[in-house]
C-alpha cells in the first residue's frame, strides 16, 4: 500500500515538473518571465499604478521606476517587463485555462502585474 502511494505521489512530481518545463500555458500564454505587450496605457487604481489593456486582451497592472509611464496616458503603447511572482502567476493562468477547458470559467484572459523595463510609444491615442 505504501509503495502504491509514493508511486503516486513519483506520478504526479513528474506532471508537475513536466507542466512547469513548458513555455506556454495549454491556452497558448507564455509562461516567459520577460514579456512585451502592446495595448492602451490607462490610469490605475492607485496615484502610481497604470493599467495596459492590450490588444490580446489581457490586462496588466503596470509600474516601473525606469520608465515616466504618466506620459503616455491614453497611448498605444509597447512595453517590455518583468513579471511579478512569475511563478504564481502562470499557476494562476493554468488553472484558468483548466476552469475554462472544462466549461466552468467563459472568459480566460490574461491578468498580471508587470514591472516595466522599457516602453515604446506607437500611437498617440488608443484607437
Amino acid at each position: 500500500m505504501k509503495a502504491i502511494g509514493i508511486a503516486l505521489a513519483c506520478g504526479l512530481l513528474l506532471v508537475a515538473v513536466g507542466s512547469l518545463a513548458q513555455d506556454t500555458t495549454s491556452s497558448g500564454k507564455s509562461k516567459a518571465a520577460i514579456r512585451t505587450f502592446t495595448g492602451c496605457l490607462a490610469k490605475g487604481g492607485s496615484a502610481n499604478e497604470f493599467v495596459l489593456n492590450s490588444k490580446d486582451g489581457s490586462t496588466w497592472n503596470l509600474n516601473s521606476d525606469q520608465v515616466a509611464l504618466a506620459e503616455h496616458l491614453g497611448h498605444t503603447v509597447t512595453v517590455k517587463g518583468v513579471i511579478s511572482n512569475v511563478t504564481m502567476h502562470n499557476m494562476k493562468e493554468e488553472a484558468k485555462d483548466a476552469a475554462a477547458g472544462a466549461g466552468v470559467k467563459k472568459e480566460n484572459s490574461e491578468h498580471g502585474d508587470m514591472q516595466v523595463a522599457s516602453l515604446k510609444m506607437v500611437s498617440g491615442s488608443c484607437k
